[in-house]
Order: C-alpha cells, then sequence, then structure tokens
C-alpha cells in the first residue's frame, strides 16, 4: 500500500470511529473524498477534501466535521501536526519516516511500483488507429496511433482488462478503388505502358509489389477480364498487403493490436442485419424520409424512404439513416453495428478518433447508449492533428507513399521514442506542432531527452562507483535532507498521478509528471558542480554515498516505470 492509499485507509478509518459513536452519520458516500499534495507545499504533505465532501450529507458544518477528523487523525503516529484550512480542509504534515518508507517500498515493488487495482478487471475495448486499408500509416495516424496504445497500457497498469483493437474498413468504395489501383499495377508488372496513375485511383508506389505478386500468381489471365471476374480477388489481396503494411508501420512504433475486425467479415457474418433488427424491435430504427437538405430546392431533392435510428431521442438534432438508398450501409449504420458486437464482449468502449470526426461523436453516443440499455461506458477521445516544423518553419519531407508522409518517415527520421514521448506531450485534443529539430535536441528544452538523459545519469552512477573504488554501504535513509526527502515525495504521487490519469483517460499526464520528476533530479545533480558535498558519490562516505544512490536508483525506478507506461525506452547511456 503506497502512502497516499495508506491515509485514504486512515481517513477511512477516522470516518468509520465516527460513525460509530454517533458523531456522524453512517453510510454516507465517500467517492468525492481525494487525498493528494497540497497545492502549497508550506501547508503540509497529505491534504483531503473529506469534511467539505461529506458535510451537507451529514448535516454538519464543514469546519466542525474537519475538527472532528483532525482529532483522529493527529493520533497517528507518522503524523506530525495535522490542522484545519479555510471552510474545512485538512493539512496533515508528516514525520521523515513516512518518506523513508516510501522510498523503501520503491525499491520493494520496483517495476510494480505504481500499479493499481481500480480497474477491479473490468474489460475495457480500446479501438485506436483503425485507418482505411489502402496505404501505408500516414503523419496524421501517428497521434492517435500513441494516445490509443498509451492509454491502453495505462489501463492494464491500474487493473484493467484491456482489448487493443483496430476496426478494418475494408467494405466501403474506398477499398474497390484500391483493387482498381491494383488491376492498373499489375497490369504494369505484366509489361503494359499504364503511363501517369488516372485522377481518382491511388498513386503510391507501395502498390507496385502487390501487382508483382498478383502478376507472378495469375500471369495474364485478368488483363483483358471484366471487373467482376477480378474485383473481389484483388480487393483481398490489396487489403491483405496493405494490413500487412499497417502492421509493420506500427510496429516500428511498438504498437501491437490483439484484435483486428473486419467490416467486411462482419457484414458476411450478417452482423449488421442482427443490429438491425434489435434495434427495430426496440423502436430504435424505423422507415421514414429526411428533410431536404438546408439550400436544396424540390427540382433538386429527391425524397427517399431510408432506415432511420433515433438518434434525437439522445440529443441528436436530426435522426440518422443506417443505409443509404441503395441498401448498402452508411457509415454511420456499419460503425453502429461494429459497436453493437463489441459491447457484448467489454464494459467499456473507447474509441480514439481524429479531430475530423467532432461532428459524429453525439450520434455514435447515442446509438452506443441505446444498444446498450445505457449499461456500458462508452468515451469518444478526439486526438487534433499534428503540424510539422523544422527549427519553427513548415517542414516537407520526401513522399515516398505518392502524395502523404508517412508514419514510418517520421520514425525513420527521428526515432521511437522521440515520436512517443512527443505525442504525449500536449493533450490529445490540443493542437501540436512536431518539431523535427527540437525533438531531437540535447537540451532541457526537449522533453524525452530530459527525461531519458536523467535515467541515464542515474545509470551511469554504478559506473562512477566501480570506478572510485568506494566499498559498498548500507544506506540510511535518516541522513536524507529536506531537499532529498521533498524528491522522495514527489515519487510518492507517482501512485497517484497514474491512477487519476486513468480515470480521467489521459495519459499525457504521465509525460508532464515525469519532465516534473526529470527537473527535480537534474537540479540536485547539479548542485554538486558547484559544491563538492552535494555530489552522489563521497569517497570518504561511503554511507552517505550509499543513501543518495539508494534516493537515485528509486528516482530512476519511477522514471522508468513512467516511460514504460508511455512505450518510450529507459536508456542506461546517451551518446
Amino acid at each position: 500500500m503506497t502512502l497516499f492509499s495508506r491515509f485514504s485507509a486512515h481517513i477511512g478509518a477516522a470516518l468509520d470511529t465516527l460513525a460509530a459513536r454517533g458523531a456522524l452519520p453512517a453510510g454516507l458516500d465517500r467517492s468525492a473524498i481525494s487525498v493528494e499534495p497540497p497545492r502549497d507545499p508550506s501547508h503540509g504533505d497529505v491534504a483531503t477534501n473529506a469534511a467539505m465532501v461529506l458535510a451537507k450529507p451529514a448535516d454538519m458544518n464543514p469546519r466542525a466535521l474537519a475538527d472532528l477528523l483532525v482529532a483522529e487523525l493527529g493520533e497517528l503516529d507518522e503524523v506530525t501536526d495535522a490542522g484545519v484550512a479555510g471552510p474545512g480542509f485538512i493539512n496533515l504534515r508528516l514525520a521523515d519516516d513516512s518518506w523513508c518508507g516510501e522510498l523503501a517500498l520503491i525499491h520493494e515493488q520496483a517495476d510494480d511500483y505504481g500499479r493499481s487495482a481500480i480497474g477491479q478487471g473490468r474489460t475495457v475495448n480500446v479501438e485506436y488507429v483503425s485507418a482505411n486499408p489502402t496505404g501505408p500509416m500516414h503523419v496524421g495516424h501517428c497521434r492517435g496511433a500513441v494516445v490509443g496504445d498509451a492509454l491502453a497500457a495505462l489501463l492494464e497498469y491500474v487493473g484493467h482488462d484491456v482489448i487493443r483493437e483496430y476496426y478494418v474498413n475494408d467494405a466501403g468504395a474506398q477499398v474497390d478503388v484500391l483493387a482498381r489501383s491494383v488491376h492498373l499495377r499489375y497490369r504494369e508488372a505484366l509489361g503494359e505502358d499504364v503511363g501517369a496513375i488516372p485522377e481518382g485511383l491511388y498513386p503510391g508506389d507501395y502498390l507496385i509489389p502487390v501487382g508483382q505478386k498478383l502478376a507472378a500468381e495469375h500471369g495474364d489471365r485478368f488483363v483483358g477480364a471484366p471487373e467482376s471476374a477480378w474485383l473481389g480477388l484483388f480487393r483481398a489481396e490489396a487489403v491483405s498487403a496493405m494490413m500487412d503494411m499497417i502492421r509493420a508501420d506500427l510496429a516500428k512504433l511498438g504498437i501491437h493490436h490483439n484484435l483486428f475486425s473486419s467490416e467486411a467479415e462482419l457484414q458476411a457474418a450478417g452482423k449488421l442485419t442482427a443490429a438491425e433488427k434489435w434495434l427495430r424491435d426496440h423502436d430504435l430504427v424505423y422507415d421514414g424520409v429526411l428533410e431536404a437538405p438546408k439550400g436544396e430546392t424540390p427540382e433538386d431533392w429527391e425524397p427517399v424512404e431510408l432506415p432511420l435510428f433515433r438518434s434525437t431521442r439522445f440529443g441528436d438534432d436530426q435522426d440518422r439513416p443506417i443505409k443509404k438508398s441503395d441498401g448498402s450501409w452508411t457509415y454511420f449504420g456499419a460503425d453502429l453495428a461494429y459497436h453493437f458486437q463489441k459491447a457484448e464482449s467489454a464494459d467499456e468502449l473507447i474509441d480514439i478518433w481524429g479531430a475530423d470526426h467532432a461532428g459524429t461523436v453525439k450520434r455514435i453516443k447515442a446509438a452506443v447508449a441505446a444498444m446498450t440499455e445505457g449499461r456500458k461506458k462508452f468515451d469518444v477521445k478526439l486526438v487534433q492533428m499534428v503540424r510539422l516544423l523544422k527549427n519553427g518553419e513548415p517542414f516537407k519531407m520526401s513522399k515516398r507513399a505518392g502524395n502523404f508522409v508517412t508514419l514510418a518517415d517520421i520514425v525513420d527520421e527521428v526515432g521511437k521514442d522521440a515520436v512517443r514521448f512527443t505525442m504525449l506531450t500536449r493533450k490529445a485534443d490540443a493542437q501540436m506542432d512536431f518539431d523535427f529539430a527540437k525533438v531531437v535536441e540535447a537540451s532541457r528544452d526537449n522533453p524525452v531527452f530530459y527525461v531519458q538523459y536523467a535515467h541515464a545519469r542515474i545509470a551511469s552512477l554504478k559506473r562512477k562507483l566501480a570506478d572510485a573504488g568506494i566499498a559498498a554501504a548500507q544506506p540510511n535513509p535518516a541522513r536524507l535532507d529536506e531537499q532529498e526527502l521533498g524528491l522522495v515525495k514527489l515519487l510518492a504521487q507517482f501512485p497517484r498521478i497514474v491512477e487519476s490519469a486513468a480515470a480521467a483517460r489521459e495519459p499525457h499526464r504521465i509525460a508532464f509528471y515525469l519532465g516534473e520528476v526529470a527537473a527535480a533530479f537534474h537540479a540536485w545533480w547539479n548542485m554538486g558542480n558547484d559544491r563538492p558535498e552535494a555530489r552522489v558519490i563521497i569517497a570518504d562516505d561511503p554511507e552517505l554515498t550509499a543513501t543518495r544512490l539508494y534516493l537515485a536508483d528509486g528516482i530512476g525506478q519511477v522514471v522508468r516505470n513512467g516511460l514504460h507506461l508511455m512505450g518510450v525506452d529507459a536508456l542506461e547511456e546517451m551518446h
């Protein structure tokens, strides 16, 4: 049990005691109680809003309730001071032994420090990337891929069972265009001069190997054949090749999904039809006619009866068609059925979407709420686009894919770690600039360098210790000074940062926290440049050296754990 979770338990025990003696009503909802560091460190080490949260339902004055709690909490051996601030906030100051104990816990739990069971084994389906299988991943997919993957790792770390899902949109018109583009490359592989790629087809060179493979397997069998003879085959081969390419691109970022769901397979299995039947049975789909679009005249608009989902019941501004006039499924209809299937195997659904899909959030949330009868939580995280820069100026890379910059281009240019960490340095729905010069710069202005450098410096200490020939000694945490205890206090926040980031579905909070830890560590390290007695390794004081190394190792452990959640390597050396 970590320090803040331990004090949550202490506060719970104090409330139980007050309720047992009749000073507080029993059975009060305690879910809104928080236990965290005070915003101002001068106020103490631990703060709680327990009295503020419970005063109204207990029909008590907040300060009066706070005084009762302070009397209980002040009896704890590890509390050196307990007081009430403002309208009823409780601040506690802890003995140094508490922080020394937390540092020992970091060493004891090691890679598991910060893990939590708040997920209680609930299954969360995180669907992310889900790019159309028409080519390699491009820079527009990169940020959502990293955010989704880091969120999945974070949710696993706090006790959820996580399904990492990729939805393959392989049933729409775009895959027919892909198949026709491959047919062109197939003819080219057989010696035909196809000239410039016609408008409307995919021009990227990445389709050349697919055409060559089909030419090798089938010869000229499909050169003059009608489209109906080859479209299905070419579509399947092309989608398979594109998904292999996409998996390889994602692997460059350290991303591996454990479930790929095909829209075409959903349709073939009758899942979409089953979803429509369920919705009709529950009066959520009906046959009706949409109003004419604004600006359309009666001559331009032909009313057509379509199956409509009653999304206005759930806050949408109009009901939405799930099929087109030709009987094919709309994007919304297909997505609706897909989510219907996902909800069968998960307690909660999270979709990571590009910001350009913002207009469809309300209706798909309405659909999921309807189909799950409100029993399954569903969240959509929108991710803003990334602007590519170099030294602050717009940067245009070579476009090997034909007309866009690929994810592989980005990773090859600066490396996986720089991409992943940088993509998590802003909240997902905030605009982001990705500066190729800045993300590889060896300076404190580059967050990924600054954090990795902190870990590398810590790793170097053992090598320096061996070089200095200093005998091993037992650490004595009682020798940690006020600044060093401040570092431990910062490390102790890691478990609650993890839990709060998971609860908010915001993995960028881990990056912010690691930046704070790295800054505090470097400040401590740099003190030794001016004051030899402040260095970690003190040749004539093995005990102090061991103690400071013990602290440094604890910092390194927390940095490793945080970087692991972000999918970033904790480097032992940097050159």
